[in-house]
């Protein structure tokens, strides 16, 4: 599992993809997303504007981070 500090509250999902190198533009994060490749906290999240916040885990293509 890969730890991901953020400075602010929150971050959107999209962005979070793309600042972790999942996909390399918005048009994929919403791609990934929509096809329920992504789970936050164990469940499928649908919404590309879904906010993460500290301590939010997020799997995606077979990766694993967490939010701190």
């Amino acid at each position: 599992m890969e730890k991901a500090k953020i400075s602010t509250e929150y971050i959107k999902l999209d962005q979070f993809l793309k600042w972790m190198g999942i996909c390399g533009s918005g048009s994929d994060a919403k791609i990934i997303i929509a096809e329920g490749n992504v789970q936050v906290n164990g469940e499928v999240e649908l919404q590309r504007g879904k906010k993460l916040r500290k301590g939010d885990r997020i799997e995606a293509e077979g990766k694993v981070f967490e939010i701190e």
